[in-house]
């Protein structure tokens, strides 16, 4: 089938890539002409694994276009799949901007009926609203049809996640929306749940801040862990084989990020409040969240007496490893802290160093400064203390041997749960960690 899809994050992009790889005829579009020709080029605009063999393979085929001439994509396309960002505003509803820029400029373009498929993260009713939109700005006579196809997607794995999804979830008002997205699907011979617009709509907020709650009931109880006496990843196992519970999202740390959990709680915490409910379940998760990124700097503080003019390295960066997002990194929490009270940070990350960048340039920043190396040891280096923020490959290999060798004072503060305790005592290093 043709297929446009509008954006080319990692929503947008991910989908086109792999509607193309399953047979599709598919045109990613953007505003960007520097992004397009970027991947034109077979270059990805964001770090995703597995992401940029695909683009080359397909858009070599012939499967694959990049365009920001979006009414010639829009014009005569069987579906038009929107993946374009939400962003959260202030109070914690989505910024649909986006969205209705790109509902309009369908509504401009489209020149025979069409199904548009709307995959970004929205607030139940947006889908019902954006097909009154289209209709309201149509230009030609034809039929379009608004569905829901919220994707499911983890960043670091999103190419297998699509092909590999546990289920795809439409959401339509129409046997033939419904017969359409069946047959786009067809090819990915995956499961495929047919609800409602509406229900669809929740399915993902309701599935998402169902994990961020696991993840914050467990940095809660370890933090109980830390003061009873107890390990945390023996509690996490023993209820791993659980299986009313499961294994997954059991891992304490410092706390989730990235572009879907912070979002979509806050973002179903001003759903339920402007409904007029309260979600006291997932209001205490965002505050158990809030809390925990600094928990580790709270421990430093009252272990030193001061951070001014210590060397600090920092180890991840990245909210998780496999991707360069930064968005809402508990890194950023912490490093600004980190210079507020002077501070030398010296920061290691071995894909999200140059996104960093953007908002921390090197040098001086408040009373404290920053710079980045290459190599995580160079950042050890003569340290007075070191926190890990992201348990990338490259930073689990470290050995207790490697922080007590390069290290002015071995003083650790891992945020991931990365080392093995009895290894860093037996070598010397003071080492804290989350529930353990």
């Amino acid at each position: 089938m043709k297929l446009a899809v509008a954006g080319t994050g990692y929503v947008g992009l991910v989908a086109g890539v792999c509607f193309a790889e399953v047979g599709h005829d598919v045109t990613c579009v953007d505003v960007d002409k520097n992004k397009v020709e970027l991947m034109e080029s077979g270059r990805s605009p964001i770090f995703e694994t597995g992401l940029e063999e695909l683009m080359r393979k397909n858009y070599a085929l012939g499967r694959l276009h990049y365009t920001i001439d979006y009414k010639n994509a829009y014009k005569d396309a069987d579906a038009i799949f929107i993946g374009v960002g939400t962003p959260e505003r202030p109070d914690g509803s989505a910024n649909l901007s986006y969205i209705a820029t790109v509902s309009r400029q369908i509504a401009e373009s489209v020149e025979r009926d069409c199904l548009v498929v709307v995959k970004s993260t929205v607030p139940v009713g947006t889908n019902d609203k954006v097909e009154q939109f289209i209709r309201d700005f149509l230009v030609k006579d034809v039929t379009v049809e608004v569905a829901s196809n919220p994707e499911f997607l983890a960043q670091g794995s999103a190419v297998h996640d699509t092909l590999h999804a546990a289920r795809i979830i439409i959401g339509t008002e129409s046997k033939q929306a419904e017969e359409t997205l069946m047959k786009i699907y067809e090819p990915f011979q995956l499961p495929i749940v047919s609800v409602s617009r509406r229900s669809a709509e929740m399915t993902k907020y309701a599935a998402n801040d169902f994990l961020a709650l696991k993840i914050s009931y467990m940095n809660d109880i370890a933090n109980l862990c830390e003061l009873v006496g107890a390990n945390i990843e023996d509690v996490a196992k023993g209820m791993s084989y659980d299986a009313r519970i499961g294994a997954n999202f059991l891992k304490a740390g410092i706390g989730y990020g990235g572009s879907c959990f912070p979002k979509d709680t806050k973002a179903l915490k001003f759903l339920a409040e402007q409904a007029g409910y309260r979600l006291e379940t997932v209001e205490a998760a965002v505050e158990v969240n809030a809390r925990q990124k600094t928990r580790l700097f709270q421990k430093a503080s009252n272990r030193m007496i001061t951070f001014e003019g210590l060397k600090v390295a920092v180890l991840g960066l990245s909210f998780k490893p496999g991707t360069d997002d930064l968005r809402e990194a508990p890194s950023i929490d912490n490093v600004e802290l980190l210079l507020a009270y002077g501070a030398e940070v010296c920061a290691y990350d071995p894909v999200a160093m140059d996104n960093f960048k953007k908002k921390y340039p090197e040098g001086m920043k408040g009373r404290g400064k920053i710079s980045y190396v290459q190599q995580p040891e160079e950042a050890l280096k003569g340290a007075n203390i070191c926190f890990v923020f992201t348990e990338w490959k490259e930073i689990k290999e470290i050995g207790a041997d490697t922080f007590k060798r390069l290290m002015q004072t071995p003083l650790v503060y891992d945020g991931r749960n990365i080392y093995d305790l009895k290894s860093m005592k037996e070598y010397g290093v003071e080492y804290y960690s989350i529930g353990r």
